[in-house]
Protein backbone atom coordinates (compact mmCIF):
# COMPACT_ATOMS: atom_id res chain seq x y z
CA UNK A 1 0.00 0.00 0.00
CA UNK A 2 1.37 3.36 -1.33
CA UNK A 3 -1.28 6.08 -0.08
CA UNK A 4 -3.39 5.45 2.58
CA UNK A 5 -5.78 7.09 5.30
CA UNK A 6 -2.75 8.62 7.35
CA UNK A 7 -2.43 11.00 4.63
CA UNK A 8 -6.11 12.58 4.57
CA UNK A 9 -5.91 11.59 0.90
CA UNK A 10 -8.98 11.48 -1.62
CA UNK A 11 -8.11 7.87 -2.55
CA UNK A 12 -5.74 5.06 -1.77
CA UNK A 13 -3.03 3.58 -4.10
CA UNK A 14 -1.77 -0.33 -4.36
CA UNK A 15 1.13 -1.47 -5.73
CA UNK A 16 0.92 -3.64 -8.75
CA UNK A 17 4.43 -3.75 -10.06
CA UNK A 18 7.55 -1.06 -10.01
CA UNK A 19 5.62 0.77 -12.38
CA UNK A 20 1.90 1.06 -11.91
CA UNK A 21 -0.43 0.97 -8.64
CA UNK A 22 -4.19 1.42 -8.51
CA UNK A 23 -6.15 4.27 -7.52
CA UNK A 24 -9.47 3.23 -5.50
CA UNK A 25 -12.27 5.40 -4.23
CA UNK A 26 -15.64 5.01 -3.56
CA UNK A 27 -18.33 8.04 -3.22
CA UNK A 28 -22.24 8.38 -3.04
CA UNK A 29 -25.06 10.82 -1.91
CA UNK A 30 -28.49 12.33 -1.52
CA UNK A 31 -29.86 13.74 -4.58
CA UNK A 32 -28.99 17.57 -4.18
CA UNK A 33 -30.61 18.60 -7.14
CA UNK A 34 -33.79 17.41 -8.34
CA UNK A 35 -33.25 16.00 -12.43
CA UNK A 36 -32.55 12.56 -12.16
CA UNK A 37 -29.89 12.45 -15.15
CA UNK A 38 -27.75 15.63 -13.83
CA UNK A 39 -28.31 14.38 -10.48
CA UNK A 40 -26.20 11.03 -12.10
CA UNK A 41 -23.84 12.63 -13.77
CA UNK A 42 -22.99 15.17 -10.72
CA UNK A 43 -22.75 11.85 -8.82
CA UNK A 44 -19.90 9.82 -11.12
CA UNK A 45 -18.20 13.19 -11.93
CA UNK A 46 -17.26 13.85 -7.81
CA UNK A 47 -16.27 10.35 -7.50
CA UNK A 48 -14.37 10.43 -10.67
CA UNK A 49 -12.46 13.05 -9.91
CA UNK A 50 -11.19 11.82 -6.48
CA UNK A 51 -8.63 8.99 -8.43
CA UNK A 52 -7.87 12.14 -11.12
CA UNK A 53 -7.00 14.48 -8.08
CA UNK A 54 -4.26 11.49 -6.59
CA UNK A 55 -2.59 12.07 -10.57
CA UNK A 56 -4.00 8.78 -12.27
CA UNK A 57 -7.29 8.00 -14.72
CA UNK A 58 -9.97 5.77 -14.10
CA UNK A 59 -10.01 2.76 -15.74
CA UNK A 60 -13.57 0.87 -14.52
CA UNK A 61 -16.35 1.77 -12.23
CA UNK A 62 -19.37 -0.01 -10.02
CA UNK A 63 -22.40 1.93 -9.94
CA UNK A 64 -24.25 2.03 -5.96
CA UNK A 65 -27.27 2.71 -5.52
CA UNK A 66 -30.29 2.85 -2.75
CA UNK A 67 -33.62 3.90 -3.53
CA UNK A 68 -37.26 3.57 -1.94
CA UNK A 69 -38.77 1.48 -4.54
CA UNK A 70 -42.50 2.79 -3.75
CA UNK A 71 -41.54 6.58 -4.63
CA UNK A 72 -38.58 6.07 -7.55
CA UNK A 73 -39.90 4.47 -10.62
CA UNK A 74 -37.34 2.40 -12.70
CA UNK A 75 -37.54 5.51 -15.75
CA UNK A 76 -35.51 7.37 -13.27
CA UNK A 77 -33.48 5.05 -11.48
CA UNK A 78 -32.47 4.86 -15.53
CA UNK A 79 -31.94 8.32 -16.00
CA UNK A 80 -30.06 8.62 -12.98
CA UNK A 81 -27.61 5.56 -14.09
CA UNK A 82 -27.85 7.28 -17.66
CA UNK A 83 -26.30 10.36 -16.57
CA UNK A 84 -23.56 8.51 -14.65
CA UNK A 85 -22.82 6.35 -17.67
CA UNK A 86 -21.91 9.39 -19.39
CA UNK A 87 -19.74 10.99 -16.89
CA UNK A 88 -17.65 7.63 -16.90
CA UNK A 89 -17.94 7.61 -20.88
CA UNK A 90 -16.54 10.98 -21.42
CA UNK A 91 -12.87 9.86 -19.76
CA UNK A 92 -12.78 6.55 -21.04
CA UNK A 93 -13.95 4.71 -17.75
CA UNK A 94 -16.28 1.83 -18.54
CA UNK A 95 -19.10 0.97 -15.76
CA UNK A 96 -18.66 -2.91 -15.75
CA UNK A 97 -21.48 -3.82 -12.83
CA UNK A 98 -22.38 -1.92 -9.80
CA UNK A 99 -25.26 -3.34 -6.29
CA UNK A 100 -28.32 -1.67 -5.78
CA UNK A 101 -30.13 -2.01 -2.01
CA UNK A 102 -33.48 -0.39 -0.71
CA UNK A 103 -33.25 2.38 1.04
CA UNK A 104 -35.28 5.44 2.96
CA UNK A 105 -33.81 7.64 0.56
CA UNK A 106 -31.78 7.69 -2.78
CA UNK A 107 -28.27 7.64 -2.68
CA UNK A 108 -26.19 7.29 -6.06
CA UNK A 109 -22.14 7.09 -6.71
CA UNK A 110 -19.63 5.00 -8.07
CA UNK A 111 -16.96 2.90 -6.63
CA UNK A 112 -13.64 3.54 -9.22
CA UNK A 113 -10.63 1.85 -10.06
CA UNK A 114 -7.96 3.64 -11.95
CA UNK A 115 -4.19 3.40 -13.12
CA UNK A 116 -1.43 5.58 -11.67
CA UNK A 117 2.65 5.72 -12.83
CA UNK A 118 4.20 5.25 -9.15
CA UNK A 119 6.47 7.90 -10.42
CA UNK A 120 3.39 10.59 -10.58
CA UNK A 121 1.62 9.92 -7.88
CA UNK A 122 0.02 12.99 -6.19
CA UNK A 123 -0.74 12.97 -2.48
CA UNK A 124 -0.97 15.41 0.53
CA UNK A 125 2.14 14.79 1.66
CA UNK A 126 4.34 16.21 -0.98
CA UNK A 127 3.61 20.10 -0.48
CA UNK A 128 6.53 22.55 -0.35
CA UNK A 129 7.09 25.68 1.64
CA UNK A 130 7.18 28.21 -1.54
CA UNK A 131 4.22 26.57 -3.14
CA UNK A 132 1.37 28.55 -5.02
CA UNK A 133 -2.24 27.49 -4.06
CA UNK A 134 -4.19 27.27 -7.26
CA UNK A 135 -8.00 26.36 -7.67
CA UNK A 136 -9.42 25.36 -10.59
CA UNK A 137 -13.31 26.01 -9.88
CA UNK A 138 -15.31 28.62 -7.90
CA UNK A 139 -16.86 28.07 -4.66
CA UNK A 140 -20.60 28.30 -3.62
CA UNK A 141 -22.05 25.11 -4.47
CA UNK A 142 -23.06 24.12 -1.05
CA UNK A 143 -24.74 27.39 -0.75
CA UNK A 144 -26.10 27.07 -4.13
CA UNK A 145 -27.76 24.06 -3.89
CA UNK A 146 -29.17 24.54 -0.39
CA UNK A 147 -30.56 27.95 -2.26
CA UNK A 148 -31.74 25.41 -4.71
CA UNK A 149 -33.94 23.53 -2.45
CA UNK A 150 -35.52 26.39 -0.45
CA UNK A 151 -36.05 28.35 -4.02
CA UNK A 152 -34.37 30.76 -3.36
CA UNK A 153 -31.75 30.14 -6.59
CA UNK A 154 -32.11 31.71 -9.54
CA UNK A 155 -32.51 30.03 -12.80
CA UNK A 156 -29.27 31.23 -13.99
CA UNK A 157 -27.42 30.15 -10.66
CA UNK A 158 -28.87 27.01 -11.07
CA UNK A 159 -28.07 26.29 -14.47
CA UNK A 160 -24.13 27.50 -13.19
CA UNK A 161 -24.01 25.33 -10.61
CA UNK A 162 -25.29 22.39 -12.16
CA UNK A 163 -22.19 22.79 -15.00
CA UNK A 164 -20.15 23.03 -12.66
CA UNK A 165 -20.66 20.40 -10.31
CA UNK A 166 -20.87 18.08 -13.45
CA UNK A 167 -17.60 19.40 -14.79
CA UNK A 168 -14.95 15.98 -14.45
CA UNK A 169 -11.26 17.31 -12.79
CA UNK A 170 -9.45 15.42 -15.60
CA UNK A 171 -6.63 18.31 -15.87
CA UNK A 172 -4.91 16.23 -12.84
CA UNK A 173 -3.86 13.07 -14.43
CA UNK A 174 -2.32 15.40 -17.29
CA UNK A 175 -0.51 17.48 -14.73
CA UNK A 176 0.85 15.14 -12.89
CA UNK A 177 1.99 13.26 -16.07
CA UNK A 178 3.72 16.33 -16.82
CA UNK A 179 5.61 16.74 -12.94
CA UNK A 180 3.91 20.48 -13.10
CA UNK A 181 2.31 20.23 -9.60
CA UNK A 182 3.57 18.76 -6.52
CA UNK A 183 -0.19 17.96 -4.55
CA UNK A 184 -3.53 18.27 -6.01
CA UNK A 185 -6.79 17.36 -3.53
CA UNK A 186 -10.29 17.78 -4.55
CA UNK A 187 -12.59 20.55 -2.68
CA UNK A 188 -15.49 18.27 -1.49
CA UNK A 189 -17.72 18.02 2.01
CA UNK A 190 -14.92 19.87 4.27
CA UNK A 191 -14.77 22.89 2.21
CA UNK A 192 -11.44 25.00 0.82
CA UNK A 193 -10.23 25.23 4.56
CA UNK A 194 -10.66 21.73 5.45
CA UNK A 195 -9.18 20.36 2.64
CA UNK A 196 -5.94 22.96 2.70
CA UNK A 197 -5.53 22.14 6.59
CA UNK A 198 -5.34 18.31 5.76
CA UNK A 199 -2.78 19.34 3.14
CA UNK A 200 -0.91 21.63 5.96
CA UNK A 201 -0.83 18.27 8.20
CA UNK A 202 -0.10 15.48 6.08
CA UNK A 203 3.08 17.96 4.72
CA UNK A 204 3.39 19.54 7.99
CA UNK A 205 3.56 23.24 6.66
CA UNK A 206 1.41 26.25 6.56
CA UNK A 207 -0.26 27.90 4.25
CA UNK A 208 -0.91 31.87 3.72
CA UNK A 209 -4.62 32.72 2.14
CA UNK A 210 -6.00 35.41 0.01
CA UNK A 211 -9.97 35.73 0.83
CA UNK A 212 -10.34 38.60 -1.58
CA UNK A 213 -8.83 36.54 -4.32
CA UNK A 214 -10.82 33.08 -4.14
CA UNK A 215 -13.65 33.40 -6.51
CA UNK A 216 -17.34 32.60 -5.95
CA UNK A 217 -19.63 31.25 -8.46
CA UNK A 218 -21.18 34.73 -9.11
CA UNK A 219 -22.44 37.60 -6.66
CA UNK A 220 -25.66 35.73 -5.97
CA UNK A 221 -23.73 33.61 -3.38
CA UNK A 222 -22.82 36.16 -1.32
CA UNK A 223 -26.12 38.07 -1.54
CA UNK A 224 -27.42 34.23 0.07
CA UNK A 225 -24.98 34.29 2.90
CA UNK A 226 -25.92 37.22 3.97
CA UNK A 227 -29.46 36.04 3.79
CA UNK A 228 -28.02 33.10 6.08
CA UNK A 229 -28.92 30.91 3.38
CA UNK A 230 -26.07 28.33 4.48
CA UNK A 231 -25.93 24.41 4.37
CA UNK A 232 -25.82 22.77 8.16
CA UNK A 233 -22.19 21.41 6.84
CA UNK A 234 -20.70 24.72 5.69
CA UNK A 235 -21.83 26.00 9.53
CA UNK A 236 -19.62 22.35 10.77
CA UNK A 237 -17.11 23.28 8.63
CA UNK A 238 -16.18 26.93 9.97
CA UNK A 239 -16.82 25.96 13.89
CA UNK A 240 -14.37 23.11 13.15
CA UNK A 241 -11.05 25.11 11.29
CA UNK A 242 -11.36 27.96 14.10
CA UNK A 243 -8.92 25.77 16.00
CA UNK A 244 -6.62 25.46 12.91
CA UNK A 245 -6.84 28.51 11.10
CA UNK A 246 -6.61 32.50 11.59
CA UNK A 247 -9.60 34.20 9.70
CA UNK A 248 -9.35 37.57 11.17
CA UNK A 249 -8.45 39.46 7.88
CA UNK A 250 -11.22 37.40 6.41
CA UNK A 251 -15.33 39.28 6.74
CA UNK A 252 -18.04 36.96 8.13
CA UNK A 253 -19.06 36.08 4.21
CA UNK A 254 -15.58 35.52 3.28
CA UNK A 255 -15.04 32.82 6.23
CA UNK A 256 -18.71 31.34 4.88
CA UNK A 257 -17.46 31.03 1.20
CA UNK A 258 -14.23 29.37 2.70
CA UNK A 259 -15.92 26.96 4.60
CA UNK A 260 -18.86 25.99 1.90
CA UNK A 261 -18.98 22.01 1.71
CA UNK A 262 -18.76 21.67 -1.89
CA UNK A 263 -20.27 18.82 -4.03
CA UNK A 264 -17.64 18.10 -6.97
CA UNK A 265 -15.75 21.09 -6.55
CA UNK A 266 -12.40 22.40 -8.05
CA UNK A 267 -8.92 20.85 -7.52
CA UNK A 268 -6.76 22.94 -5.25
CA UNK A 269 -3.20 22.44 -6.61
CA UNK A 270 0.21 23.01 -4.90
CA UNK A 271 2.19 24.08 -8.05
CA UNK A 272 6.15 25.26 -7.76
CA UNK A 273 6.47 28.69 -8.88
CA UNK A 274 8.61 27.88 -11.80
CA UNK A 275 5.55 25.76 -13.19
CA UNK A 276 2.88 28.42 -12.63
CA UNK A 277 2.58 29.41 -16.52
CA UNK A 278 2.90 25.79 -17.95
CA UNK A 279 -0.42 24.98 -15.36
CA UNK A 280 -2.30 27.73 -16.29
CA UNK A 281 -1.77 26.83 -20.06
CA UNK A 282 -2.72 23.37 -19.55
CA UNK A 283 -5.92 24.34 -16.88
CA UNK A 284 -6.81 26.69 -20.12
CA UNK A 285 -6.51 23.77 -22.91
CA UNK A 286 -8.85 21.36 -20.78
CA UNK A 287 -11.46 24.38 -20.01
CA UNK A 288 -11.41 24.81 -16.31
CA UNK A 289 -13.58 27.31 -15.02
CA UNK A 290 -11.12 29.37 -13.42
CA UNK A 291 -7.17 28.82 -12.85
CA UNK A 292 -6.56 31.44 -9.80
CA UNK A 293 -4.01 31.91 -7.02
CA UNK A 294 -5.30 31.82 -3.83
CA UNK A 295 -2.50 31.65 -1.81
CA UNK A 296 1.02 30.40 -0.81
CA UNK A 297 1.96 27.47 1.55
CA UNK A 298 4.29 28.88 4.19
CA UNK A 299 6.22 27.05 7.45
CA UNK A 300 4.00 25.66 9.92
CA UNK A 301 3.02 28.65 12.50
CA UNK A 302 0.46 27.89 15.62
CA UNK A 303 -2.15 27.97 13.34
CA UNK A 304 -2.39 25.96 9.89
CA UNK A 305 -3.69 28.55 7.64
CA UNK A 306 -3.90 32.31 8.06
CA UNK A 307 -5.91 34.80 5.98
CA UNK A 308 -4.01 38.06 4.77
CA UNK A 309 -4.60 40.61 2.36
Amino acid sequence: MLVNSSTFDDAGVYKLDNNRALVQTVDFFTPIVDDPFAYGQIAAANALSDVFAMGGRPITALNLMGFPQDLVSPKTIARILRGGLEKAAEVGCAIIGGHSIRNPEPVYGLAVTGLVDVRNILTNATARIGDLLVLTKPLGTGIATTAIKRGLASRTLQKKVIALMSQINSSGAELAERKLIRTATDITGFGLLGHLANICRASKVGADLYPELVPAISGEIFDLIDKRCVPGGTRDNLNAVARTSDLESASPIQRTLLADAQTSGGLLLCVPERSLKKVFAVLKRNRTPCATVIGRITRRESKLICTTK
